[in-house]
């Protein structure tokens, strides 16, 4: 085993527990346990994303056109109290997921996220096959978000104008260019497009609240009116209770996808500033954005619009990506009030291009965290002066360029098609965060680590870990449960829908492959039992780091108000 030595880093506010010893210390690194963590000027990140970017990029990579759009085509299906129902499960499970995470990122704030923490403290073959598994997802979602931004254009400029094919050029270069310029500027503009985007879906939230109490244009109070007639849950391949049952279950998809992303933080980590600091604070707050955002939205809407709504029915059905897909429109529009679409359709561009701006650096910084694994080339964990991972941004931004395909396909086809295949790497990822923080808990406890020692701690422990995975569990393996019922007005008129088989399900036997793969490779790693997992590699570093950053800070520090003056008065309150 590869040891080294180092001494004792001192006093911490935010200290952290070291291995018991006298004098130097011994550290267990390298080769046996399958992760780099010496790092070098080549191949180092940058901690250069303050609190603030940190929060709102939080916030930001939890709402997108998943909830903008997705909520309408799960309200037709099934009723408003299906999705209430499931977008509140989902959420519970993303909190779980959330809290698991932060209880490790705070403990051990390393650059290769929550990859190096599977590999670390469950298993090597996990850590591959997770790293993997989360790089497609994103090497995916890229063009895929691009190819939304182009059609969004649409609304304004034609197809027969001007060809999509020049607009993803366009939204290419640009977050190839703000990637490429460094951790500060990215988090600056990923500051304020999340900035934008928490400021509209208040706004619409505010304006549902104003119409369901009768402050529209039609001065209609509407209450739970809808909830009686059609009524709460609709029927779905079926009739009575299963009928229901399938309805809300139908759900669970769109439901997930919604939330996608939202495990964002964990690959921040390594470039956040203090972020023993700085990452709880997200999480604890993960809670009431999931309330506000999420649930609070799915209620507003199931109240505007009724499920058969033909209004409802034309949007999900004619368009997915625009203003004219989403559900907020078709309130309005039954409210009365006319020429918010065009304004809501900005606004849905700037949610994409956020989107398709975070999905690439999250690619990129995944590449990298494999590579510094050793489970990439090794080229790929290279940087520049600025701490930017130029070979892993070059790759995954060359392969955004399949995006340009997707101008020929029908875009609903590809847009269900990217949901199934997206849907099943992201609940594998959650899986996988949720083992991975029971083999943590297992091996802090067994190595003699107490809850008051870490900065923070899930608050329900292994119990809400395990009722999170269980549920992701069940998710993963029913979610596609209607490619295998007879559906008389399937398209196609199959009895079985294999091309949604195979994307819904592709992943998991991907997943499980790349695991045994590695095992069959490495026929000589083993998974890592609570004693043996490694707790204590680099954190001597990552505390003198955190010493010094807060021994500037306080040094720097006037006794001013931190922040500026727009983020104190229309943003902070919402921190």
């Amino acid at each position: 085993m590869g040891l080294i030595h180092r001494k004792d880093a001192g006093t911490s506010v935010a200290r952290l527990p070291s291995p018991q010893s006298s004098g130097d210390e011994k550290v267990s690194v390298g080769a046996d346990h399958g992760h780099d963590i010496l790092d070098s000027p080549e191949t180092g990140l940058h901690r250069g994303l303050r609190s603030r970017q940190i929060t709102m990029i939080a916030i930001g990579g939890a709402i997108g056109t998943g909830l903008i759009i997705g909520t309408g085509s799960s309200l037709a299906k099934a009723g408003p109290l299906s999705i209430l129902i499931s977008y509140s499960i989902v959420g519970f499970i993303v909190y779980m997921v959330m809290c698991a995470l932060g209880e490790m990122a705070t403990y051990l704030p390393i650059q290769s996220g929550f990859t190096g923490y599977a590999a670390r403290f469950c298993d090597p073959a996990l850590g591959f096959s997770l790293g993997y598994t989360y790089w497609f997802k994103y090497i995916i979602v890229t063009p895929n978000q691009l190819t939304a931004a182009a059609l969004v254009i649409q609304y304004w400029v034609p197809r027969e104008k001007v060809n999509p094919g020049v607009f993803i050029a366009v939204f290419l270069v640009a977050i190839i260019l703000i990637n490429y310029l460094g951790i500060k500027f990215f988090g600056e503009i990923e500051f304020w497009l999340s900035s934008v985007k928490v400021l509209t879906i208040v706004g619409l939230l505010i304006l549902s609240l104003v119409l369901v109490l009768g402050g529209g244009p039609d001065h209609d109070r509407k209450g739970f009116r809808y909830w009686k007639n059609p009524g709460a849950m609709k029927t779905l391949y079926g009739t009575g209770d299963t009928g229901r049952f399938l309805g809300l279950w139908s759900t669970f998809v769109t439901a997930t996808f919604a939330y996608l992303g939202t495990e964002l933080v964990g690959v921040t980590v390594g470039e956040a500033q203090n972020p023993r600091r700085v990452i709880p604070r997200a999480i604890k707050l993960t809670f009431w954005r999931i309330v506000v955002f999420y649930v609070l939205s799915v209620l507003l809407i199931g109240m505007l619009v009724p499920y058969n709504s033909p209004r409802l029915a034309f949007a999900t059905k004619k368009a997915t990506t625009g203003a004219s897909a989403s559900p907020f429109v078709v309130a309005m529009i039954e409210s009365g009030i006319s020429g918010l679409p065009g304004f809501l359709n900005a606004c849905i561009l700037i949610f994409v291009f956020s989107a398709a701006n975070s999905d690439l650096y999250i690619a990129t910084r995944t590449l990298y965290g494999l590579a510094k694994e050793g489970n990439s080339a090794r080229i790929f964990a290279r940087t520049d002066r600025r701490g930017v991972p130029i070979y892993a941004l070059g790759l995954s931004a060359a392969i955004s360029c399949v995006a340009f395909l997707n101008v020929a396909d029908d875009s609903r086809k590809v847009f269900t098609y990217f949901v199934n295949l997206v849907t099943i790497f992201g609940l594998l990822t959650w899986i996988s965060i949720l083992v991975t923080h029971i083999y943590f808990v297992k091996a802090r406890r067994a190595q003699g680590i107490e809850k008051h020692q870490l900065a923070y701690t899930a608050p329900f422990g292994l119990y809400g870990t395990y009722l999170a995975l269980g549920f992701c569990i069940v998710i993963a393996i029913f979610k596609n449960f209607d490619v295998f019922i007879h559906v008389p007005d399937r398209e196609g008129g199959e009895n079985f829908d294999y091309v949604n088989f195979i994307t819904g399900y592709l992943g998991i036997p991907l997943y499980l492959g790349m695991i045994l793969g590695y095992k069959l490779l490495n026929p000589k790693t083993k998974g890592w039992t609570p004693m043996t997992a490694d707790l204590y590699s680099g954190k001597a570093a990552i505390d003198r780091e955190e010493e010094e950053f807060l021994a500037n800070k306080a040094a720097k520090q006037s006794g001013g108000k931190s922040g500026g003056w727009f983020y104190r008065n229309f943003i902070g309150w919402l921190l």
